[in-house]
């Protein structure tokens, strides 16, 4: 008796209990905080995107609104939707917030100076009025990753290059100041309150080493880096946030052009990076996850070799110093 054919691979292998999912989050920060952290609450810098609104709402759920507090840190490319939805989230969960524009620290040690230079060195007219952004292209089709920079004068006219590695490299140095600033900040308000530093990356960011390092990547506690996205966003709704963050659309928010995370760093949009990745981690054939996804097998073959690649080429990210010499264990 023939039966009828299942599906392999479906999304709700990523399906969760998300109530007793937040009870659980809420009670593990109770427990860091107090016993391991030795502080007395939570500073979150909130983008307006799921992924820190999530993390702003489990850290009031474990902790209460009076020992949450929150960051709203725009700078000259931020949407101004972002801080629209991230002082509506603030509001909603009756949490403090400050309100710090980093765009002047940013200008005073050459953020903007040392990237619009680099983008010149491509498209020579770039200048005052345009904006850009960087996409990626190469990891689907199974080659090596090349950057692009796409730009848009004040007329309205689209250039697109390749980008140079030196160019490319100094783009991302100069834009990474803006994560280390935030941190700077989100440090300073941890240090004067006694409290710890929050976190935000999802699974599919932390395993693929999509934050930069002493910037996004510093924290004291990381409390959804075991969610996919797809799960972050379903988290969300179960926790009632404002439906007009449960529908922000995942960007990068860095770059003054709208930029999907998918253009910029992962191969696909993330509902299929997170089934791409959980296909991975379980050790699903390629052919399971094309016909998932309605690609070809070696579209996904080349998805898994693209995600092994950026676990190998950011592990350093996840790193701690190394020490060139032996030092005594610490009894902590």
């Amino acid at each position: 008796m023939n039966r009828p054919e299942q599906p392999m691979l479906d999304p709700r292998v990523l399906d969760l209990d998300f109530e007793s999912e937040a009870t659980r989050i809420a009670a593990r920060l109770r427990e860091i905080v107090a016993r391991q952290l030795h502080r007395r609450g939570l500073v979150v810098a909130i983008s307006g995107g799921i992924d820190s609104s999530v993390s702003l709402a489990l850290a009031v759920r474990a902790l209460g609104p009076e020992r949450v507090f929150a960051l709203i840190l725009p700078e000259r490319d931020s949407s101004d939707d972002s801080a629209v939805r991230a002082g509506l989230l603030a509001e909603h969960l009756g949490v403090r917030t400050e309100t710090v524009d980093i765009a002047p620290a940013l200008e005073a040690i050459g953020c903007y100076r040392a990237r619009d230079a680099a983008v010149r060195n491509v498209v020579p007219g770039y200048g005052e009025g345009w904006k850009f952004k960087i996409v990626i292209a190469g990891g689907v089709e199974g080659l090596i990753n090349r950057f692009r920079v796409v730009a848009e004068s004040p007329s309205g006219e689209h250039v697109e290059r390749d980008l140079a590695l030196a160019d490319y490299l100094t783009i991302v140095a100069a834009t990474n100041f803006k994560q280390r600033i935030r941190k700077t900040l989100e440090y300073f308000h941890a240090d004067r309150l006694n409290y710890a530093v929050v976190g935000t990356p999802n699974r599919l960011e932390y395993d693929q080493g999509f934050f930069v390092k002493n910037g996004d990547g510093s924290a004291d506690i990381k409390p959804i880096a075991h969610l996919y996205k797809s799960q972050v966003y379903a988290m969300a709704r179960h926790l009632g946030l404002p439906e007009r963050v449960c529908a922000a659309v995942p960007t990068t928010d860095t770059y003054s052009l709208d930029q999907g995370q998918d253009e910029f760093y992962f191969a696909l949009p993330y509902r299929q990076m997170d089934l791409a990745l959980w296909a991975l981690n379980h050790a699903r054939p390629a052919a399971e996850l094309a016909a998932a996804l309605d690609l070809s097998e070696a579209q996904a073959e080349a998805i898994y070799t693209d995600i092994r690649n950026k676990r190998r080429t950011t592990r350093y990210l996840h790193l701690a110093p190394v020490l060139a010499g032996e030092v005594a264990e610490l009894d902590l």
